[in-house]
């Protein structure tokens, strides 16, 4: 690879990791809003379960992997758990542990408050 093109892989690897870390923050922030809507008796809470549950469908399709982790990974040989995404390694390793949880808990509450 010569210099350009080393610089060229970083220009689109930041591309990739701004979009993935801007989507990360729509479905994060879904998934906070959760209990709070559901709280509110808003039925935007079954909106937002539906659209992360999309987002889910997606994980589970493409082996619990985001689809742009492979897009970045055409333009790094690095692999630790945050090479294409901006978070902190330990968020991005736990990511989907800390947020499944929050999601699960949160169809739970809204099922209790709005059933």
């Amino acid at each position: 690879m010569t210099i350009r093109d080393d610089s060229t892989a970083l220009r689109q690897l930041r591309r990739v990791k701004l979009v993935h870390t801007a989507a990360w923050a729509v479905f994060a922030g879904s998934i906070i809003a959760i209990p709070v809507f559901a709280h509110l008796r808003l039925r935007a809470a079954w909106a937002l379960i539906g659209f992360v549950f999309i987002e889910v469908l997606v994980l589970a399709f493409n082996g619990m992997r985001c689809p742009l982790t492979a897009i970045a990974a055409r333009y790094t040989s690095d692999r630790r758990d945050n090479f294409d995404i901006y978070l902190p390694l330990w968020l991005a390793r736990y990511n989907k542990h800390v947020f499944g949880t929050l999601y699960v808990a949160g169809i739970a509450y809204t099922l209790m408050v709005m059933s």
